[in-house]
């Protein structure tokens, strides 16, 4: 990268702060105290129609310091660490805490359960990228793409790059700290005239940029699925099977994951409120949590409460096992932390994997979605209907794209009628999980 960034050397500057707010804080009057400090800096460049749109070179850090004074909980944060700055953050949350009510549940996680192992998790790769191969990258993500027969214009391609530093500690003792990196190419391409014009994208992202798949890969493959998309037209309305596709599969799990979070469960606000135990899916699906997976991009040794984190089982083939919980949300329920304040890390799934065509052929007739819009999604209800755009799919075989239409449904109908999960998994993100068939879900078009 072109701004000079020691990891290293953060590291040990964030962990002196925290160290300094932790000893700041005692001395001024907290009975606990918590920080967490981070530092981040990226190269982000984007191309369209071969030229360069933007150069964006961001370098980013702020402290957040929660203080107790008994039961009572202070928080603020800031941009600036300075010494002077820091010591009027510390103030500011001890006034805050004296003056707001009692919270039973407040305070720092149980000593016992912080992490007393923080091993190399393998998620931190510089990339001594300079600007202008940054731009050869994307130009050549883009021009991959427009090379393609029949694509007309172009959204362009972008190239982003970033590492950066956490830390956290706090009053028990506990100073836990992680490195870690982040890199991605995507590509936006448009194809057809006039009221038949659609566009599309990929995109690659991952830890180590040796794992980046190539310019000409991503960008070809975008030209691929924008051309697919032309001749869309609406489809039949009717109740059938979806077909979801990898990528929105992963919010499915999503839309699981935020229903057994402690947040909605202690404020009643799931449709999953006192399911612990309950069958939810398929006695063959599993799900499974492994925050330690090594180079994924989601590991961590230790919670945002300085917990260690731990393999979870969340569905034990089908039945709900385990809800998600922080050290908070679980003192308002009466129950552990699950190691999972800021929420669920590397899902992982375990069940009978079958290709994609499989799935069409057991489908017959149906919608393979591929695209979602909107965000219309019921937490507390189940209760979900979405835009929606994808590919028909008549006697086992794609036949046409297709597009304006509504899928519907309820999410506890969803899980419980879902009938395979394809082998095309998808890894680029913190869900691994590939296509889901879903029978029996209302399809609104024409």
């Amino acid at each position: 990268m072109s701004q000079a960034f020691d990891a290293v050397e953060q590291q040990a500057r964030l962990e002196a702060r925290v160290a300094q707010a932790l000893e700041l804080a005692k001395r001024l009057g907290a009975d606990a105290c918590e920080v967490g400090a981070s530092v981040d800096q990226g190269i982000e460049v984007g191309v369209r129609l071969g030229d360069v749109e933007n150069v964006e070179l961001s370098r980013d850090q702020g402290i957040a310091v929660t203080v107790y004074v008994g039961q009572r909980k202070g928080s603020v944060s800031t941009s600036d660490a300075s010494d002077e700055s820091l010591r009027a953050v510390v103030e500011k949350a001890l006034d805050i805490a004296r003056y707001t009510a009692e919270d039973p549940a407040s305070g720092l996680a149980d000593a016992a359960l912080m992490a007393t192992e923080l091993p190399d998790l393998g998620v931190h790769y510089p990339w001594s990228l300079s600007t202008d191969d940054a731009i050869e990258l994307a130009l050549a993500c883009e021009s991959a793409g427009r090379g393609v027969e029949g694509i007309a214009n172009s959204e362009g391609a972008s190239l982003s790059s970033g590492e950066g530093v956490r830390v956290y500690g706090n009053s028990h003792g506990f100073l836990g700290s992680q490195r870690g990196s982040r890199h991605s190419l995507s590509c936006m391409l448009i194809a057809g005239q006039g009221a038949d014009m659609q566009r599309d994208y990929d995109y690659t992202s991952v830890r180590n940029p040796a794992d980046l798949e190539s310019p000409e890969v991503v960008g070809r493959r975008a030209a691929e699925k924008t051309l697919a998309r032309l001749g869309a037209a609406s489809p039949a309305t009717g109740r059938m099977p979806v077909l979801f596709a990898p990528e929105l599969a992963s919010g499915l799990v999503g839309s699981f994951m935020g229903a057994i979070a402690g947040g909605a469960l202690y404020r009643e606000a799931s449709f999953l409120c006192g399911q612990l135990g309950e069958t939810i899916f398929p006695e063959w699906f599993t799900l499974r949590e492994r925050p330690r997976e090594y180079g994924a991009m989601a590991s961590t040794a230790f919670d945002n409460d300085g917990v260690a984190t731990r393999d979870n089982v969340f569905l034990d083939q089908g039945r709900l096992a385990s809800y998600m919980l922080s050290t908070y949300s679980a003192r308002r329920l009466g129950m552990t932390t699950t190691g999972n304040a800021g929420g669920a890390r590397n899902l992982r799934i375990d069940a009978p994997l079958v290709s994609r065509d499989e799935l069409l052929a057991q489908m017959g007739r149906g919608v393979l979605v591929t695209e979602l819009m909107g965000q219309g999604v019921n937490g507390v209800t189940g209760d979900y209907s979405r835009g929606a755009s994808g590919f028909w799919v008549e006697d086992g075989k794609i036949q046409h794209p297709v597009e304006e239409f509504t899928i519907a449904g309820n999410l506890r109908d969803m899980f419980a009628n879902l009938q395979g999960v394809g082998s095309d998994i998808d890894t680029r993100g913190s869900v691994h999980t590939g296509s889901w068939l879903i029978d029996d879900m209302t399809v609104a078009g024409e």
